[in-house]
């Protein structure tokens, strides 16, 4: 009975692309570090406590009673208390809403992008809220009431744009064996958060707060230049503008009068065409790596911007005809009306 399911999942492995196992990782860690910062502030919350009310009085800085309360916002650590768990409860009301809305949000724009915004925004609300305000003594139940709302909803976009990319990327088949994996990303996250708190919280927590927050904000960034939510984006990143200037010049060919009519003559021409595209990425290759050897690759990346200058540049015939063809139609059709 074993060794069927053995073999089984070693055929539902064999299945996945790098591109299932990118996807895969990037969603797994890009919600583990949204768990990680509320993590955080879990972690924090007795040093946050004690630097809100005068028991945290600094022995070393001679300070009047009046200037350090006034600095404060309770005058004991009960009520600190009280108010973190009332931060906790405004959070999670905040984001039981935001659910509902990223979920809407999420089915009507790019989950990339809302995927994306949502990690990096929230990373600045808690950079605000835990290291900026500490920095600059800048104390208020209000803004702290404000921010971690924002917060709330911000975070809500993680889970349902992160199921809906699995969802598109990983079928019916394995879901059970591929998330019950991907799964334990909110056990890892909670892990992640308590050792970098952990790790700096000797400084301040507020050092705590800003290291989460610029890991998420790293996490976001490479989630919007490296997440694809559905395989059909691999088509458009990869080889889209190859394939719409290839179609584009052997339809226009099509239309000569020498081989207008004829399929085979058009297919020998999209192979023609595509032939030599083939010939140029083999050169290509070549010359990145030669010019890399010789002048470096900050000249590699002004060779790239040559070569999309010279495409743009033959291609634009073709463009300004096209553009021209179309408004004629339009006029024409304008006028028959």
């Amino acid at each position: 009975m074993g060794w069927p399911n053995i073999f089984q999942r070693g055929t539902l492995l064999s299945r996945f692309s790098h591109h299932h196992i990118v996807v895969f990782l990037l969603t797994f860690f890009s919600y583990s570090l949204l768990h990680a910062s509320r993590k955080t502030f879990s972690n924090v919350k007795v040093s946050i406590s004690k630097q809100w009310t005068p028991s945290a009085l600094n022995k070393s800085v001679e300070l009047p009673v009046e200037v350090w309360n006034s600095n404060h916002l309770f005058p004991s650590a009960e009520e600190a208390t009280l108010f973190l768990g009332t931060l906790d409860t405004i959070f999670l009301f905040s984001y039981a809403v935001g659910l509902f809305i990223s979920g809407i949000v999420g089915d009507r724009l790019n989950l990339r992008w809302v995927l994306s915004f949502g990690m990096c925004s929230s990373a600045l609300v808690v950079f605000v809220f835990g290291t900026l305000t500490e920095w600059l003594h800048f104390y208020s139940m209000g803004l702290y009431c404000c921010l971690w709302i924002v917060n709330g909803l911000l975070q809500s976009t993680g889970w349902p744009c992160v199921v809906a990319v699995m969802g598109n990327w990983f079928g019916k088949a394995g879901r059970g064996v591929v998330f019950g994996l991907w799964s334990a990303c909110a056990s890892v996250g909670n892990i992640l958060g308590a050792c970098l708190a952990s790790s700096v919280l000797q400084y301040g927590y507020e050092y705590a707060f800003l290291v989460t927050a610029a890991v998420q904000f790293a996490g976001g960034i490479i989630i919007f230049f490296g997440l694809l939510v559905s395989p059909e984006e691999i088509g458009f990143f990869i080889g889209g503008p190859s394939n719409m200037i290839s179609s584009a010049i052997s339809a226009d060919l099509g239309r000569q009068e020498l081989i207008q009519g004829s399929s085979e003559a058009l297919a020998t021409v999209t192979g023609i065409v595509d032939g030599t595209g083939s010939i140029g990425a083999a050169v290509g290759q070549y010359l990145v790596s030669l010019i890399q050897d010789n002048l470096g690759w900050m000249w590699v990346f002004y060779f790239f911007i040559l070569m999309t200058s010279c495409t743009i540049l033959f291609i634009s015939p073709l463009i300004v005809r096209e553009i021209s063809s179309l408004t004629q139609r339009r006029q024409a059709r304008i006028l028959s009306e």
